[in-house]
């Protein structure tokens, strides 16, 4: 397969964040980017050569983006299939139609991690009324019922404790949607692999990373992960493994349970940078944004070995309320790098930016990126 060299164009589906870290990374590089995405001037648009504004779903307008780029990829997974088939049919992508197809749905990815031996919780397929009573019957309760398709940071999903619980929310809310319904399993640590994978089959991976979520979004990553050696290898194993049987050119980030103190379940599969893995940019030799950059366009991958512990913790639109954060308050903590994102409209829940401390070690680090956020809450500009 032929590298892209620097100087020519990379395209990137998606206007977020990731996008536009991914896009910075690829300048840095030498390429020029451009950006399709359905906002007005999204935090990709800001930095990028030429922006695309439309919706995913109008072929016309993606057939143009594909003929200007050399190689087309994805900020997230929740691109159209169809869009992406037609970008495939036009020049080179990455990752493949099939993997992002798998991805973007909870119930094909889980099927597709069974069927290839890889270990999940135990989950149920839900269409029906009928099909939940079985769901009930084989995987019982506290349980999550989730949306198949098109979920993230907690958005179409219930925790349901009885069976009474369970069909009351599926006639309220999930009814007229396709559904999986998954065992809610006591987990001590979650953790997360990106593993990266070149177009010559190179994998190098990053992790683990050891995550902590609040209110289903996640709140700090730091690394290293606390856990044991034979953990650790076996994630780094089972990421690397699945980025081989998904044929990925890129990054894919698998996110793991631990259970029973020495078990892994695999919760679900990114293929692409993750938030998770922020922290790469200031504490190892190679970001997971260059790393991604790297391997799609067929250039040898870096080492992703960090240099320091690290923590990274992600700044949301409630720090907002009230005015604006006063930014420099916090860089008055030693070791602290800060990330916005230029979003113009702070939500609840929405990612605005992150902050990134590295640190000789782990809760270190961690301390530094909690104390910096706490000032943001106590310090507005008007």
């Amino acid at each position: 397969m032929k590298t892209i060299v620097p100087g020519e164009t990379i395209g990137i589906l998606g206007g977020g964040q990731l996008g536009r870290m991914m896009a910075l990374a690829a300048q840095q590089m030498g390429y020029r980017v451009i950006g399709f995405t359905p906002e007005e001037d999204s935090p990709i648009s800001q930095v990028c050569a030429k922006t695309t504004v439309a919706p995913f779903e109008d072929l016309d307008a993606i057939r143009l983006f594909a003929h200007e780029a050399k190689i087309v990829t994805v900020e997230f997974e929740n691109i159209p299939a169809e869009s992406y088939q037609e970008v495939s049919q036009i020049t080179r992508i990455a990752p493949s139609v099939q993997a992002l197809y798998i991805a973007q749905n909870r119930l094909r990815e889980k099927t597709y991690l069974v069927d290839h031996g890889f270990p999940t919780v135990p989950f149920y397929h839900v269409d029906s009324a009928e099909a939940l009573e079985k769901a009930i019957e084989q995987i019982g309760v506290p349980a999550v019922l989730k949306t198949s398709g098109f979920g993230y940071d907690g958005k179409g999903q219930r925790f349901v404790d009885s069976a009474e619980l369970a069909r009351e929310a599926y006639k309220n809310s999930f009814h007229e949607v396709d559904c999986i319904y998954e065992k809610s399993v006591k987990f001590e640590k979650e953790i997360s692999v990106i593993a990266a994978r070149g177009a010559y089959g190179e994998m190098r991976a990053f992790g683990p990373i050891e995550n902590q979520h609040k209110n289903h979004v996640l709140d700090i990553s730091s690394v290293p992960a606390r856990v044991n050696w034979r953990l650790a290898s076996e994630a780094i194993e089972m990421a690397c493994a699945i980025a081989d049987s998904l044929d990925i050119v890129g990054l894919v980030c698998v996110e793991f349970f631990i259970v029973d103190h020495d078990r892994l379940l695999i919760n679900e599969i990114a293929p692409r940078p993750h938030n998770s893995g922020h922290y790469t940019i200031e504490a190892c030799p190679t970001s997971q944004f260059e790393q991604h950059i790297r391997a799609i366009t067929g250039m040898p991958l870096g080492k992703t070995e960090p240099h320091s512990a690290a923590a990274m913790a992600n700044l949301l639109g409630e720090l907002w309320t009230g005015g604006v954060p006063e930014w420099s308050y916090t860089l008055e903590v030693p070791d602290l790098h800060l990330h916005l994102y230029g979003k113009k409209e702070a939500r609840a829940g929405r990612k605005m930016g992150h902050l990134t401390a590295c640190s000789r070690w782990t809760e270190e680090a961690q301390e530094l990126v909690l104390k910096a956020r706490d000032r943001l809450s106590a310090a507005r500009i008007g």
